[in-house]
């Protein structure tokens, strides 16, 4: 498993389909991003595009890990992001550190490379509210727990990967 984390807008997710691209095999990019607005859908579709027809995507904003379980066919499975996927579940499961384990665990129990995307929310000022701070611990929380079962782990900082385990 190889987890890729860094600030919005680092490049983390290009440099994990950088790393992606380098592996043989059918690909899968696991999309957790929902189109709420017109500039996210905008996105999506730039996304796609740029990933080309070697990919098969599923956009699955709540239930990655089935989602995992599922294609065991694919070689390489890139999970984009942690951070709106565990967004999307905040308001719908309070078992978020047992369904965090279970991601690991599945992870760690596929044939596929994972590569797992996160954006780290901890480097900046203490949030002002309640909602705010629990979804930066949860976030920090599950960050701590994927890094720490990673073969590899880099930290991207203005499109530089920095390989940090």
């Amino acid at each position: 498993m190889i987890f890729v984390t860094g600030g919005c807008r680092s490049g983390k997710s290009k440099y994990a389909l950088k790393l992606a691209e380098s592996m043989n095999g059918r690909k899968l990019y696991l999309a957790t991003g929902e189109p709420f607005d017109e500039e996210m859908a905008e996105r999506i579709k730039k996304h796609k595009k740029e990933r080309g027809n070697n990919w098969t995507t599923i956009e699955e904003p709540i239930n990655v890990i089935d989602a995992v379980k599922k294609n065991k066919r694919c070689d390489v499975i890139l999970l984009d992001c942690l951070t709106l996927w565990i967004s999307n579940l905040l308001m719908k499961d309070s078992r978020l550190k047992k369904i965090i384990v279970n991601l690991i665990s599945t992870c760690k129990h596929s044939k596929a490379n994972i590569i797992i995307v996160s954006n780290e929310v901890g480097l900046g000022i203490v949030p002002d509210n309640e909602l705010a701070r629990k979804f930066r611990d949860i976030i920090g929380l599950a960050n701590q727990r994927i890094a720490a079962a990673s073969d590899d782990v880099y930290f991207v900082v203005s499109g530089i990967p920095l390989k940090i385990k």
